[in-house]
């Protein structure tokens, strides 16, 4: 008589593990976004990045009044989905975060395209901008791609690092060129003082 009891007992564990334990597939794809370091230190640059959450595109920008290039170019930035789900909640960005950005050169007068750019295969560059809280003395770090293989630690010293803690939106990041993403930050008050006074001062 007691059995059924039992059976009824073990049913309702097995039904509350199975709604705190996560589905797999969601373990498997968050590891497989998370950052890996080569031995030496630097990133292992991650391959399927395309397919994760775009954030925008920029044509030609250059954060110096001076730089001149002798041909057009698109940055094209991408962000793991799990950072950019968190993003959305809290209008920061959580631990592990890895933002690529990828330039692309620009085509123009090609197939029936008379005026304007596109972008085509050709990638001039990628870098990587990833959080990592426990591993970087200011969280953040930046990784320069050369190879499309390994990503190469720039040093704190590098303009970059100094560049984004004074002039980014959230968090050292240019949300400010994220569109979808300033909004965001806008209700959820996560803009820097610095990003507000340059604004303030227009």
């Amino acid at each position: 008589m007691k059995r059924p009891w039992i059976l009824i007992a073990l049913w309702v564990l097995a039904m509350t593990l199975a709604a705190v334990t996560p589905p797999a597939s969601s373990n498997k794809e968050t590891s497989a976004n998370s950052p890996v370091y080569t031995p030496d230190g630097n990133l292992k640059f991650p391959p399927q990045y395309r397919e994760w959450v775009y954030l925008t595109s920029g044509v030609d920008m250059s954060y110096s009044p001076n730089m001149n290039m002798d041909h057009s170019m698109f940055d094209n930035v991408f962000v793991n989905p799990e950072a950019y789900k968190a993003f959305l909640q809290t209008g920061t960005w959580p631990d592990k975060t890895m933002l690529v950005l990828e330039a692309r050169m620009a085509g123009s007068k090609t197939s029936i395209n008379k005026n304007g750019h596109f972008q085509t295969a050709e990638i001039m560059g990628r870098e990587v901008h990833l959080k990592d809280e426990a591993r970087f003395p200011g969280k953040w770090a930046f990784f320069n791609v050369e190879d499309g293989v390994t990503g190469k630690l720039l040093p704190k010293e590098m303009n970059c690092y100094s560049c984004h803690e004074q002039h980014a939106a959230v968090d050292t990041t240019f949300v400010q060129f994220y569109p979808t993403l300033l909004e965001i930050a806008k209700k959820k008050n996560t803009l820097s003082p610095a990003y507000l006074k340059e604004e303030a001062g227009k």
